[in-house]
């Protein structure tokens, strides 16, 4: 492992190490030989922090409970570098720290390299495989293992789970992950792709480019670009919390700034007006999707500074009509036909609930952002209110689209841009672990 002197000097290293690997990789590929594969790896990137201090007690990462020897293995540095450097000039700012580069012991699987030709393994070949031994959550989730090795976690993914979520960012997406913004918007209609496209193109400043996907991708992905990445990316995630769950599982990989729904829901309350917002400041989990990574009874709490952006955008679009906007819980299911029971099964069901909103995909994506230490948001629209006569019908549904989508799509916009321009706004340490946290964002 070499000995580095700075920040720069450790994350070009990365690159380059990655860089040279890489290239080789393709070269052994094109000349379909394993010989001399073993050679094709990862770079990793250690930190020593030499001894531990007290610090500024309002640093949001950045920040370790002990001294020791902080470690990971890397992929594709070049398109996380400025969020390397972010994070090692935090850490060493605020400990007397070693930084060492070189390559890992993990060879690159050839379907993990971009420009790689296709390869056709014999029974006996030597090339490595992807691995699902080399792809979990244990350092998310705070597993004892993962935090009481040799070398405690310094970033919160393995190489290949870095690696595998990218594959699959481009396939659900059909666009380069490399485009992908800082600020992420979630939708599942169309139309609110289609006002955001609309948005896009006539956008000017900051913005450079607007990057739209390839037809016939199961969630279209469309990002507003700036040369920073500081742009706004929108995903039509479809419908349910398995889709929130599985597009969110691969985007936090590349560290988001935060990431917004923007959705429909069914209003609880016989006082709602079919297009009243909904910022959800709570979250009853009725969906399930992530029970086996958060207990139910884990609180998923709302975050103040995405809430208090979203609020300003919507008084800025709407004005100051008051009755427009509420906060309150939204109960997100997976059952779409959730009203499809007997009043005294509803009863049942909702009784002690202070939930004024039902959806299927927040839920699961606060939760995810809440387990990915990502600040996350909601804000809703009711389009129905099925416990007070008025159900979703496609004739009354599409006369509340066409009347709202363009104003819901840019409040979530202008919040999102809001954060933007003050991201220290941010930097929160309200995600941030007890236990089983790592010294990166």
């Amino acid at each position: 492992m070499e000995k580095m002197r700075t920040a720069v000097e450790a994350v070009d290293r990365l690159i380059e190490l990655y860089q040279d690997a890489t290239t080789l990789g393709v070269q052994l590929l094109e000349r379909d030989s394993a010989e001399g594969y073993d050679q094709v790896v990862y770079p990793k990137l250690i930190v020593d922090v030499e001894h531990w201090r007290p610090i500024d007690r309002t640093e949001p990462f950045g920040y370790v409970d002990k001294p020791g020897r902080y470690a990971a293995t890397l992929s594709r540095p070049a398109m996380m570098r400025g969020y390397l450097l972010e994070m090692l000039d935090r850490l060493t700012s605020n400990y007397p720290c070693t930084i060492h580069v070189g390559p890992s012991e993990e060879q690159i699987p050839p379907e993990y390299i971009d420009d790689a030709p296709t390869i056709e393994r014999s029974p006996d070949s030597k090339l490595p495989r992807p691995s699902l031994d080399a792809v979990d959550d244990a350092i998310i989730d705070g597993e004892w293992s993962a935090f009481h090795g040799e070398e405690l976690p310094l970033f919160h993914f393995s190489a290949q789970r870095f690696d595998l979520a990218c594959k699959r960012i481009e396939h659900y997406t059909g666009l380069p992950v490399e485009s992908v913004q800082k600020f992420i918007l979630f939708t599942n209609y169309q139309m609110h792709t289609t006002e955001f496209v609309s948005f896009g193109r006539s956008a000017g400043g900051r913005y450079t480019s607007l990057e739209v996907p390839r037809e016939g991708v199961q969630m279209p992905r469309y990002d507003l670009c700036t040369e920073a990445g500081d742009g706004i990316t929108m995903i039509n995630i479809g419908v349910g919390p398995s889709n929130a769950k599985t597009i969110t599982d691969c985007l936090a990989v590349l560290r988001p700034e935060c990431w917004v729904m923007i959705g429909h829901c069914a209003g609880l309350d016989g006082r709602m007006r079919i297009g009243d917002l909904i910022l959800g400041n709570a979250y009853q989990r009725h969906d399930h999707v992530l029970d086996g990574h958060l207990p139910g009874g884990v609180p998923i709490p709302a975050v103040p500074e995405v809430q208090r952006a979203l609020e300003a955008a919507v008084r800025n679009i709407y004005g100051d009509d008051a009755e427009l906007m509420r906060t309150g819980t939204v109960l997100s299911t997976d059952d779409r036909n959730w009203e499809w029971h007997t009043p005294k099964r509803l009863w049942k069901s909702l009784r002690g609930s202070t939930a004024v909103a039902v959806d299927m995909e927040s839920s699961a994506l606060a939760a995810n952002g809440y387990r990915y230490r990502i600040p996350y948001g909601t804000l809703l629209s009711v389009s129905d209110l099925p416990l007070h006569a008025v159900p979703k019908l496609p004739a009354g549904a599409q006369s509340f689209y066409k009347s709202s989508k363009e104003a819901h799509v840019m409040c979530a916009v202008r919040a999102v841009e809001a954060l933007a321009a003050e991201p220290d706004r941010l930097q929160t340490r309200k995600l941030r672990r007890t236990i089983g946290e790592v010294p990166f964002r």
